[in-house]
Protein backbone atom coordinates (compact mmCIF):
# COMPACT_ATOMS: atom_id res chain seq x y z
CA UNK A 1 0.00 0.00 0.00
CA UNK A 2 2.74 2.47 0.92
CA UNK A 3 4.58 1.86 -2.37
CA UNK A 4 1.40 2.69 -4.27
CA UNK A 5 0.89 5.86 -2.22
CA UNK A 6 4.50 6.91 -2.71
CA UNK A 7 4.13 6.57 -6.50
CA UNK A 8 0.90 8.58 -6.46
CA UNK A 9 2.67 11.23 -4.41
CA UNK A 10 5.35 11.59 -7.10
CA UNK A 11 2.72 11.69 -9.86
CA UNK A 12 0.67 14.37 -8.09
CA UNK A 13 3.73 16.53 -7.41
CA UNK A 14 4.88 16.29 -11.03
CA UNK A 15 1.37 17.10 -12.24
CA UNK A 16 1.21 20.25 -10.11
CA UNK A 17 4.56 21.54 -11.41
CA UNK A 18 3.58 20.77 -15.04
CA UNK A 19 0.29 22.65 -14.56
CA UNK A 20 2.16 25.74 -13.34
CA UNK A 21 4.52 25.63 -16.34
CA UNK A 22 1.78 24.93 -18.87
CA UNK A 23 -0.60 27.69 -17.87
CA UNK A 24 1.93 30.22 -16.62
CA UNK A 25 0.23 30.72 -13.27
CA UNK A 26 1.38 33.93 -11.63
CA UNK A 27 1.59 32.67 -8.05
CA UNK A 28 5.05 31.63 -6.88
CA UNK A 29 5.76 27.93 -7.19
CA UNK A 30 6.97 27.58 -3.60
CA UNK A 31 3.56 28.62 -2.37
CA UNK A 32 2.09 25.51 -3.93
CA UNK A 33 4.74 22.93 -3.10
CA UNK A 34 3.14 19.70 -2.00
CA UNK A 35 4.79 17.68 0.73
CA UNK A 36 4.52 13.96 1.13
CA UNK A 37 2.80 13.24 4.43
CA UNK A 38 4.33 11.22 7.24
CA UNK A 39 2.78 7.86 6.46
CA UNK A 40 5.66 6.01 8.09
CA UNK A 41 5.39 8.11 11.29
CA UNK A 42 3.38 6.03 13.74
CA UNK A 43 2.98 7.68 17.16
CA UNK A 44 2.61 5.41 20.21
CA UNK A 45 -0.81 3.79 20.03
CA UNK A 46 -3.03 1.33 21.87
CA UNK A 47 -3.15 -2.33 20.90
CA UNK A 48 -6.84 -2.36 21.77
CA UNK A 49 -8.32 1.06 20.93
CA UNK A 50 -11.65 0.50 22.73
CA UNK A 51 -11.29 2.29 26.06
CA UNK A 52 -14.87 2.30 27.35
CA UNK A 53 -18.53 1.91 26.54
CA UNK A 54 -20.69 4.98 27.08
CA UNK A 55 -24.27 5.18 28.26
CA UNK A 56 -24.36 8.78 29.44
CA UNK A 57 -27.32 11.17 29.03
CA UNK A 58 -25.26 13.21 26.56
CA UNK A 59 -24.65 10.11 24.43
CA UNK A 60 -28.28 9.03 24.51
CA UNK A 61 -29.46 12.54 23.66
CA UNK A 62 -27.98 12.41 20.16
CA UNK A 63 -30.32 9.64 19.01
CA UNK A 64 -33.10 11.08 16.90
CA UNK A 65 -35.40 8.96 14.68
CA UNK A 66 -33.33 10.21 11.75
CA UNK A 67 -30.02 9.04 13.26
CA UNK A 68 -31.59 5.68 14.10
CA UNK A 69 -32.61 5.32 10.46
CA UNK A 70 -29.13 6.29 9.24
CA UNK A 71 -27.49 3.77 11.57
CA UNK A 72 -29.80 0.98 10.43
CA UNK A 73 -28.97 1.68 6.78
CA UNK A 74 -25.23 1.36 7.32
CA UNK A 75 -25.73 -1.79 9.38
CA UNK A 76 -28.00 -3.28 6.72
CA UNK A 77 -25.33 -2.75 4.04
CA UNK A 78 -22.47 -3.99 6.29
CA UNK A 79 -20.64 -0.67 6.59
CA UNK A 80 -19.25 0.73 9.82
CA UNK A 81 -20.44 4.15 10.98
CA UNK A 82 -18.86 6.07 13.84
CA UNK A 83 -19.04 9.59 15.26
CA UNK A 84 -15.70 11.36 14.82
CA UNK A 85 -13.72 14.22 16.31
CA UNK A 86 -15.15 17.06 18.35
CA UNK A 87 -18.50 15.49 19.21
CA UNK A 88 -16.73 12.54 20.85
CA UNK A 89 -14.60 14.92 22.87
CA UNK A 90 -17.62 16.94 23.97
CA UNK A 91 -19.63 13.89 25.04
CA UNK A 92 -16.67 12.64 27.09
CA UNK A 93 -16.55 16.07 28.77
CA UNK A 94 -20.26 15.82 29.61
CA UNK A 95 -21.14 18.53 27.14
CA UNK A 96 -23.90 18.55 24.58
CA UNK A 97 -22.25 18.21 21.15
CA UNK A 98 -23.18 20.96 18.72
CA UNK A 99 -22.51 19.08 15.51
CA UNK A 100 -22.13 15.41 14.72
CA UNK A 101 -19.52 14.42 12.14
CA UNK A 102 -19.52 10.83 10.98
CA UNK A 103 -16.83 8.59 9.52
CA UNK A 104 -17.30 5.34 7.63
CA UNK A 105 -15.37 2.63 5.84
CA UNK A 106 -17.77 2.92 2.89
CA UNK A 107 -16.42 4.79 -0.12
CA UNK A 108 -18.30 7.83 -1.47
CA UNK A 109 -19.55 5.78 -4.41
CA UNK A 110 -20.75 2.99 -2.12
CA UNK A 111 -22.62 5.55 -0.01
CA UNK A 112 -24.18 7.12 -3.11
CA UNK A 113 -25.32 3.73 -4.35
CA UNK A 114 -26.73 2.85 -0.94
CA UNK A 115 -28.62 6.12 -0.52
CA UNK A 116 -29.92 5.99 -4.09
CA UNK A 117 -31.22 2.44 -3.64
CA UNK A 118 -32.83 3.38 -0.33
CA UNK A 119 -34.33 6.56 -1.86
CA UNK A 120 -32.44 8.85 0.51
CA UNK A 121 -31.90 12.39 -0.74
CA UNK A 122 -28.29 13.62 -1.01
CA UNK A 123 -27.27 17.29 -0.95
CA UNK A 124 -24.10 19.40 -1.22
CA UNK A 125 -22.26 17.37 -3.85
CA UNK A 126 -19.17 19.60 -3.55
CA UNK A 127 -17.99 17.59 -0.56
CA UNK A 128 -17.70 14.38 -2.55
CA UNK A 129 -14.15 15.02 -3.77
CA UNK A 130 -13.05 15.16 -0.13
CA UNK A 131 -14.94 11.97 0.60
CA UNK A 132 -17.99 13.58 2.24
CA UNK A 133 -21.57 12.69 1.36
CA UNK A 134 -24.43 14.61 2.96
CA UNK A 135 -27.64 12.64 3.43
CA UNK A 136 -30.98 14.23 4.34
CA UNK A 137 -33.13 11.82 6.32
CA UNK A 138 -36.94 12.15 6.48
CA UNK A 139 -36.49 15.65 5.06
CA UNK A 140 -35.70 16.65 8.67
CA UNK A 141 -32.00 16.26 9.43
CA UNK A 142 -28.75 16.41 7.45
CA UNK A 143 -25.85 14.05 8.18
CA UNK A 144 -22.33 14.56 6.84
CA UNK A 145 -20.54 11.23 6.48
CA UNK A 146 -16.90 11.12 5.39
CA UNK A 147 -15.00 8.12 4.10
CA UNK A 148 -11.90 7.15 6.10
CA UNK A 149 -8.92 8.80 4.44
CA UNK A 150 -5.26 9.62 4.67
CA UNK A 151 -3.52 12.80 3.54
CA UNK A 152 -1.16 11.82 0.73
CA UNK A 153 0.07 15.34 -0.01
CA UNK A 154 -0.22 18.62 1.88
CA UNK A 155 0.84 22.17 1.03
CA UNK A 156 0.28 23.78 4.43
CA UNK A 157 -3.31 24.70 3.58
CA UNK A 158 -4.94 21.84 1.75
CA UNK A 159 -4.51 18.10 1.46
CA UNK A 160 -4.86 15.60 -1.33
CA UNK A 161 -6.39 12.48 0.11
CA UNK A 162 -6.70 8.78 -0.52
CA UNK A 163 -9.45 6.63 0.94
CA UNK A 164 -8.69 3.79 3.31
CA UNK A 165 -10.45 1.13 5.39
CA UNK A 166 -8.08 1.61 8.32
CA UNK A 167 -9.58 3.59 11.23
CA UNK A 168 -6.18 4.05 12.86
CA UNK A 169 -4.72 5.68 9.73
CA UNK A 170 -7.63 8.12 9.66
CA UNK A 171 -7.10 8.94 13.35
CA UNK A 172 -3.40 9.47 12.63
CA UNK A 173 -4.14 12.31 10.15
CA UNK A 174 -6.01 14.42 12.72
CA UNK A 175 -4.48 17.39 14.53
CA UNK A 176 -4.81 16.82 18.28
CA UNK A 177 -5.13 13.59 20.25
CA UNK A 178 -8.35 14.82 21.87
CA UNK A 179 -9.86 15.21 18.39
CA UNK A 180 -8.70 11.82 17.08
CA UNK A 181 -11.23 9.58 18.85
CA UNK A 182 -14.25 7.75 17.42
CA UNK A 183 -17.52 6.68 19.02
CA UNK A 184 -19.70 3.97 17.53
CA UNK A 185 -23.46 3.99 17.93
CA UNK A 186 -23.33 1.22 20.52
CA UNK A 187 -21.34 3.56 22.78
CA UNK A 188 -17.82 2.14 22.29
CA UNK A 189 -15.07 4.79 22.38
CA UNK A 190 -12.11 4.10 20.07
CA UNK A 191 -8.97 5.94 21.16
CA UNK A 192 -5.83 4.99 19.23
CA UNK A 193 -3.49 7.77 20.39
CA UNK A 194 -4.34 8.28 24.07
CA UNK A 195 -6.64 11.24 23.49
CA UNK A 196 -8.88 10.17 26.37
CA UNK A 197 -5.89 10.15 28.72
CA UNK A 198 -4.91 13.64 27.54
CA UNK A 199 -8.49 14.82 27.99
CA UNK A 200 -8.54 13.59 31.60
CA UNK A 201 -5.12 15.15 32.27
CA UNK A 202 -6.21 18.33 30.46
CA UNK A 203 -3.31 18.21 28.01
CA UNK A 204 -3.33 19.62 24.49
CA UNK A 205 -1.09 17.32 22.47
CA UNK A 206 -0.58 16.97 18.72
CA UNK A 207 -0.89 13.51 17.22
CA UNK A 208 2.76 12.57 16.72
CA UNK A 209 5.40 15.23 16.05
CA UNK A 210 4.02 18.76 16.50
CA UNK A 211 6.06 20.40 13.72
CA UNK A 212 4.98 17.83 11.15
CA UNK A 213 1.33 18.18 12.12
CA UNK A 214 1.53 21.98 11.91
CA UNK A 215 3.23 21.94 8.51
CA UNK A 216 0.34 19.89 7.11
CA UNK A 217 -2.01 22.79 7.87
CA UNK A 218 -0.66 25.94 9.52
CA UNK A 219 -4.10 26.85 10.79
CA UNK A 220 -3.43 24.22 13.45
CA UNK A 221 -1.36 26.88 15.24
CA UNK A 222 -4.56 28.76 16.05
CA UNK A 223 -6.51 25.57 16.63
CA UNK A 224 -4.00 24.64 19.33
CA UNK A 225 -4.78 27.86 21.20
CA UNK A 226 -8.53 27.52 20.68
CA UNK A 227 -8.68 24.04 22.15
CA UNK A 228 -6.33 25.04 24.96
CA UNK A 229 -8.98 27.57 26.00
CA UNK A 230 -11.72 24.94 25.83
CA UNK A 231 -9.93 22.22 27.78
CA UNK A 232 -7.49 23.74 30.24
CA UNK A 233 -8.08 25.10 33.75
CA UNK A 234 -4.86 27.15 33.94
CA UNK A 235 -3.98 29.90 31.41
CA UNK A 236 -0.23 29.35 31.04
CA UNK A 237 0.59 25.67 31.28
CA UNK A 238 1.90 25.11 27.78
CA UNK A 239 4.35 22.39 26.86
CA UNK A 240 7.58 24.19 25.93
CA UNK A 241 8.36 21.80 23.08
CA UNK A 242 4.95 22.52 21.58
CA UNK A 243 5.41 26.29 21.89
CA UNK A 244 8.83 25.95 20.23
CA UNK A 245 7.20 24.10 17.33
CA UNK A 246 4.57 26.85 17.03
CA UNK A 247 7.24 29.56 16.95
CA UNK A 248 9.35 27.73 14.38
CA UNK A 249 6.38 27.40 12.04
CA UNK A 250 4.57 30.67 12.69
CA UNK A 251 5.51 32.07 9.27
CA UNK A 252 3.31 29.44 7.66
CA UNK A 253 0.27 31.49 8.68
CA UNK A 254 0.95 33.77 5.71
CA UNK A 255 -0.32 30.91 3.51
CA UNK A 256 -3.64 30.70 5.35
CA UNK A 257 -6.62 32.73 4.15
CA UNK A 258 -7.75 35.62 6.31
CA UNK A 259 -11.22 34.15 6.65
CA UNK A 260 -9.88 30.93 8.18
CA UNK A 261 -7.58 32.83 10.54
CA UNK A 262 -10.40 35.13 11.69
CA UNK A 263 -12.75 32.19 12.22
CA UNK A 264 -10.30 30.58 14.67
CA UNK A 265 -9.12 33.80 16.34
CA UNK A 266 -12.72 34.88 16.83
CA UNK A 267 -13.34 31.68 18.80
CA UNK A 268 -10.17 32.17 20.86
CA UNK A 269 -11.26 35.69 21.81
CA UNK A 270 -14.75 34.44 22.67
CA UNK A 271 -13.48 31.68 24.93
CA UNK A 272 -11.64 31.15 28.20
CA UNK A 273 -8.22 32.78 28.68
CA UNK A 274 -8.70 35.07 25.65
CA UNK A 275 -6.16 37.54 27.02
CA UNK A 276 -3.45 35.05 27.91
CA UNK A 277 -3.85 32.97 24.75
CA UNK A 278 -3.75 36.00 22.45
CA UNK A 279 -0.63 37.29 24.21
CA UNK A 280 1.01 33.87 23.83
CA UNK A 281 0.00 33.77 20.16
CA UNK A 282 1.63 37.18 19.65
CA UNK A 283 4.69 36.06 21.62
CA UNK A 284 5.10 33.32 19.00
CA UNK A 285 5.62 36.07 16.39
CA UNK A 286 2.22 36.00 14.70
CA UNK A 287 1.44 39.75 14.49
CA UNK A 288 2.48 40.38 10.90
CA UNK A 289 0.67 37.28 9.66
CA UNK A 290 -2.72 37.92 11.28
CA UNK A 291 -3.29 41.54 10.31
CA UNK A 292 -1.76 43.34 13.29
CA UNK A 293 1.04 45.93 13.20
CA UNK A 294 4.54 44.77 14.09
CA UNK A 295 4.14 46.21 17.58
CA UNK A 296 0.47 46.01 18.59
CA UNK A 297 -0.55 47.86 21.74
CA UNK A 298 -0.68 44.82 24.01
CA UNK A 299 -0.79 46.92 27.17
CA UNK A 300 -3.99 48.62 26.06
CA UNK A 301 -5.36 45.21 25.05
CA UNK A 302 -4.67 43.97 28.58
CA UNK A 303 -6.22 47.11 30.09
CA UNK A 304 -9.41 46.92 28.00
CA UNK A 305 -9.83 43.17 28.54
CA UNK A 306 -9.27 43.30 32.32
CA UNK A 307 -11.58 46.31 32.69
CA UNK A 308 -14.34 44.45 30.85
CA UNK A 309 -13.79 41.42 33.08
CA UNK A 310 -13.96 43.64 36.16
CA UNK A 311 -17.19 45.23 34.91
CA UNK A 312 -18.60 41.77 34.09
CA UNK A 313 -19.31 42.66 30.48
CA UNK A 314 -18.35 40.73 27.35
CA UNK A 315 -16.72 42.62 24.52
CA UNK A 316 -16.98 41.43 20.95
CA UNK A 317 -13.79 39.83 19.58
CA UNK A 318 -13.29 42.65 17.08
CA UNK A 319 -13.50 45.21 19.92
CA UNK A 320 -10.69 43.44 21.76
CA UNK A 321 -8.53 43.49 18.64
CA UNK A 322 -9.23 47.20 18.11
CA UNK A 323 -7.65 47.87 21.51
CA UNK A 324 -4.30 46.89 19.93
CA UNK A 325 -4.70 49.30 16.97
CA UNK A 326 -3.96 53.00 17.02
CA UNK A 327 -5.90 54.39 14.04
CA UNK A 328 -8.19 53.78 11.09
CA UNK A 329 -5.27 52.87 8.83
CA UNK A 330 -4.40 49.92 11.03
CA UNK A 331 -8.07 48.86 11.03
CA UNK A 332 -8.07 48.86 7.22
CA UNK A 333 -4.87 46.77 7.16
CA UNK A 334 -6.49 44.31 9.57
CA UNK A 335 -9.57 44.13 7.34
CA UNK A 336 -7.44 43.56 4.24
CA UNK A 337 -5.83 40.55 5.92
CA UNK A 338 -8.80 39.00 7.74
CA UNK A 339 -11.62 39.91 5.31
CA UNK A 340 -13.88 41.03 8.14
CA UNK A 341 -17.63 41.18 7.72
CA UNK A 342 -19.03 44.63 6.98
CA UNK A 343 -20.47 44.88 10.49
CA UNK A 344 -17.15 43.98 12.16
CA UNK A 345 -15.23 46.36 9.90
CA UNK A 346 -17.65 49.24 10.53
CA UNK A 347 -17.66 48.63 14.29
CA UNK A 348 -13.84 48.59 14.37
CA UNK A 349 -13.65 51.94 12.55
CA UNK A 350 -16.41 53.37 14.77
CA UNK A 351 -14.54 52.39 17.96
CA UNK A 352 -11.25 53.86 16.75
CA UNK A 353 -12.96 57.12 15.79
CA UNK A 354 -14.94 57.63 19.00
CA UNK A 355 -13.15 55.88 21.87
CA UNK A 356 -11.71 59.22 23.01
CA UNK A 357 -14.83 61.35 23.39
CA UNK A 358 -14.29 64.87 24.69
CA UNK A 359 -15.70 65.81 28.13
CA UNK A 360 -19.19 67.30 27.97
CA UNK A 361 -21.50 69.07 30.42
CA UNK A 362 -24.14 66.47 29.56
CA UNK A 363 -22.13 63.21 29.39
CA UNK A 364 -24.78 61.28 27.47
CA UNK A 365 -25.16 63.92 24.77
CA UNK A 366 -22.17 62.95 22.54
CA UNK A 367 -23.42 59.37 22.38
CA UNK A 368 -26.97 60.46 21.57
CA UNK A 369 -25.55 62.57 18.75
CA UNK A 370 -23.67 59.59 17.33
CA UNK A 371 -27.02 57.90 16.77
CA UNK A 372 -29.30 60.80 15.87
CA UNK A 373 -27.01 62.47 13.33
CA UNK A 374 -27.21 59.37 11.13
CA UNK A 375 -30.00 58.19 8.84
CA UNK A 376 -33.06 56.81 10.65
CA UNK A 377 -32.59 53.35 9.12
CA UNK A 378 -29.20 53.12 10.85
CA UNK A 379 -30.45 54.07 14.32
CA UNK A 380 -30.67 50.51 15.65
CA UNK A 381 -27.22 49.56 14.35
CA UNK A 382 -25.66 52.74 15.72
CA UNK A 383 -27.32 52.29 19.09
CA UNK A 384 -25.74 48.83 19.41
CA UNK A 385 -22.36 50.23 18.32
CA UNK A 386 -22.58 52.96 20.96
CA UNK A 387 -23.37 50.36 23.64
CA UNK A 388 -20.26 48.44 22.60
CA UNK A 389 -18.26 51.68 22.69
CA UNK A 390 -19.39 52.38 26.26
CA UNK A 391 -18.55 48.81 27.31
CA UNK A 392 -15.15 49.21 25.66
CA UNK A 393 -14.52 52.47 27.56
CA UNK A 394 -15.77 51.04 30.84
CA UNK A 395 -18.46 53.76 31.13
CA UNK A 396 -20.95 51.54 32.92
CA UNK A 397 -23.16 54.28 34.39
CA UNK A 398 -23.49 55.93 30.99
CA UNK A 399 -24.23 52.52 29.49
CA UNK A 400 -27.13 52.07 31.91
CA UNK A 401 -28.51 55.52 31.04
CA UNK A 402 -28.05 54.94 27.32
CA UNK A 403 -29.84 51.58 27.42
CA UNK A 404 -32.84 53.25 29.08
CA UNK A 405 -32.87 56.10 26.56
CA UNK A 406 -35.72 55.86 24.03
CA UNK A 407 -34.78 57.43 20.71
CA UNK A 408 -37.12 60.41 20.21
CA UNK A 409 -38.73 61.17 16.86
CA UNK A 410 -37.21 64.13 15.04
CA UNK A 411 -40.13 66.47 14.20
CA UNK A 412 -38.82 67.74 10.84
CA UNK A 413 -38.45 65.94 7.51
CA UNK A 414 -37.19 66.89 4.07
CA UNK A 415 -40.58 67.67 2.56
CA UNK A 416 -41.21 70.30 5.25
CA UNK A 417 -38.08 72.16 4.14
CA UNK A 418 -38.78 72.30 0.40
CA UNK A 419 -40.37 75.76 0.39
CA UNK A 420 -37.74 77.18 2.76
CA UNK A 421 -34.65 76.02 0.83
CA UNK A 422 -33.41 77.55 -2.44
CA UNK A 423 -31.34 74.51 -3.48
CA UNK A 424 -32.48 70.92 -2.88
CA UNK A 425 -28.95 69.64 -2.30
CA UNK A 426 -28.87 71.70 0.91
CA UNK A 427 -31.66 69.70 2.58
CA UNK A 428 -29.44 66.94 3.97
CA UNK A 429 -27.01 69.42 5.53
CA UNK A 430 -29.85 71.52 6.94
CA UNK A 431 -31.47 68.50 8.57
CA UNK A 432 -28.20 67.64 10.31
CA UNK A 433 -27.83 71.20 11.64
CA UNK A 434 -31.45 71.22 12.82
CA UNK A 435 -30.84 67.94 14.62
CA UNK A 436 -27.87 69.48 16.44
CA UNK A 437 -30.06 72.38 17.61
CA UNK A 438 -32.80 69.93 18.63
CA UNK A 439 -30.35 67.77 20.62
CA UNK A 440 -28.90 70.83 22.38
CA UNK A 441 -32.44 71.76 23.43
CA UNK A 442 -32.98 68.29 24.94
CA UNK A 443 -35.34 67.30 22.09
CA UNK A 444 -37.97 69.83 23.23
CA UNK A 445 -38.26 72.04 20.13
CA UNK A 446 -41.26 71.64 17.81
CA UNK A 447 -41.14 71.55 14.01
CA UNK A 448 -42.19 75.22 13.80
CA UNK A 449 -39.51 76.27 16.27
CA UNK A 450 -36.85 74.37 14.35
CA UNK A 451 -37.88 75.67 10.93
CA UNK A 452 -37.31 79.23 12.20
CA UNK A 453 -33.58 78.39 12.23
CA UNK A 454 -33.55 77.44 8.54
CA UNK A 455 -32.79 80.93 7.07
CA UNK A 456 -29.66 81.39 9.17
CA UNK A 457 -28.48 77.85 8.34
CA UNK A 458 -29.07 78.47 4.60
CA UNK A 459 -27.06 81.68 4.82
CA UNK A 460 -24.14 79.89 6.47
CA UNK A 461 -24.24 77.09 3.91
CA UNK A 462 -24.24 79.56 1.00
CA UNK A 463 -21.13 81.19 2.42
CA UNK A 464 -19.49 77.77 2.75
CA UNK A 465 -20.36 76.87 -0.85
CA UNK A 466 -18.89 80.19 -2.09
CA UNK A 467 -15.68 79.53 -0.18
CA UNK A 468 -15.46 76.01 -1.60
CA UNK A 469 -16.03 77.30 -5.15
CA UNK A 470 -13.21 79.84 -4.75
CA UNK A 471 -10.84 77.13 -3.55
CA UNK A 472 -11.80 74.88 -6.47
CA UNK A 473 -11.16 77.72 -8.94
CA UNK A 474 -7.74 78.38 -7.43
CA UNK A 475 -6.79 74.72 -7.76
CA UNK A 476 -8.09 74.64 -11.35
CA UNK A 477 -5.98 77.70 -12.29
CA UNK A 478 -2.89 76.09 -10.77
CA UNK A 479 -3.49 72.96 -12.85
CA UNK A 480 -3.67 75.10 -16.00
Amino acid sequence: MLNTLAQRTINLLCRDIITVRKYGLTRRIHERVWRKTRMDDQPPSRVDPVVMKLDSPYFRSIFTPELEKLASLFKKHNYELRIAGGAVRDILMDKQPKDLDFATDATPQQMKDMFTNEEIRMINEKGERHGTITARINDMENFEITTLRIDVLTDGRHAQVEFTKDWKLDANRRDLTINSMFLDLDGRVYDYFYGYDDLKKKKIVFVGEASVRIQEDYLRILRYFRFYGRIMDIPNQHDEATITALKENIGGLKQISGERIWSEWNKILSGTFALELTLKLLECGSSRYIGLPEEPDVENFRKVYERAQSNKVTLKPISLIVSMLKDEYEVIKLHERLKLSNSDRDLAIFLVQHRKCKPCEKPLKPYQQLVLLQQIKRYDILKEDVKELLRYCGAMQLLDEFEQWVIPKFPVNGSMLMKHVPVKKMIGSILIELKRIWIDADFKLTDDQLIKHVPSIVSELEEEYKTLDKEKNKKFKKLK
